[in-house]
């Protein structure tokens, strides 16, 4: 891992704090929006001003694609369009099942635990899904050697440490209820209302 540049893991980095982020703060902007679906609206919002502007202003503004692998590849045909779309629509739907989802726990759980439930499952769960779909639909006719004995036993770590963290996540404290204080009644004037 030597080898990588220092930029690969600032922008991994970048993208595990926001992603580790994002299921408490959309439940927090579930929470003061009253809606879940008011906060993904918000999210859509987001991506529209991140995922639309930027890029809107390095292509057509600034005449220049820092990402481009192919000067002469590049294209806005139907196909590749449509694939984007489609990449598009995976994250979309997957903030949306996260949205659905930590509503669903916390109203199992409680408040401040539901979000705890979500986001150790989609964030140990993804990373396998990726890593399959990676070296089977999405390989684009490149082969990779049959994994090894140490691939399958990622997988189970990571499940097991998925599980172990839904087992041992931490639990709410339950409100401080005000100490009731006694006090002698003998004698006392009724009170009147």
């Amino acid at each position: 891992m030597g080898d990588i540049k220092w930029t690969v893991w600032a922008f991994v980095s970048g993208a595990a704090l926001s992603w580790g982020i994002y299921v408490p703060m959309v439940h927090d902007a579930t929470a003061k929006l009253g809606s879940n679906l008011r906060a993904f609206l918000m999210v859509g919002v987001a991506y529209f001003l991140v995922a639309v502007l930027v890029p809107g202003i390095f292509i057509f503004l600034l005449k220049s694609d820092p990402t481009a692998k192919d000067v002469s590849k590049l294209n806005w045909f139907g196909p590749s369009v449509l694939s984007g779309i489609l990449a598009g629509v995976s994250g979309a739907v997957g903030a949306l099942c996260v949205i659905f989802a930590t509503r669903d726990a916390v109203a199992s759980v409680g408040p401040v635990v539901g979000p705890l439930v979500v986001a150790p499952l989609v964030f140990a769960g993804a990373p396998i899904i990726n890593t399959i779909a990676s070296i089977t639909i999405f390989a684009h006719g490149k082969k990779f050697e049959a994994p090894g004995l140490l691939f399958y036993v990622g997988l189970a770590l990571a499940a097991t440490g998925m599980a172990t963290v839904m087992v041992n996540k931490p639990k709410a404290v339950p409100d401080a209820k005000p100490v009731a204080t006694t006090t002698s009644t003998a004698g006392a004037a009724p009170n009147s209302k």
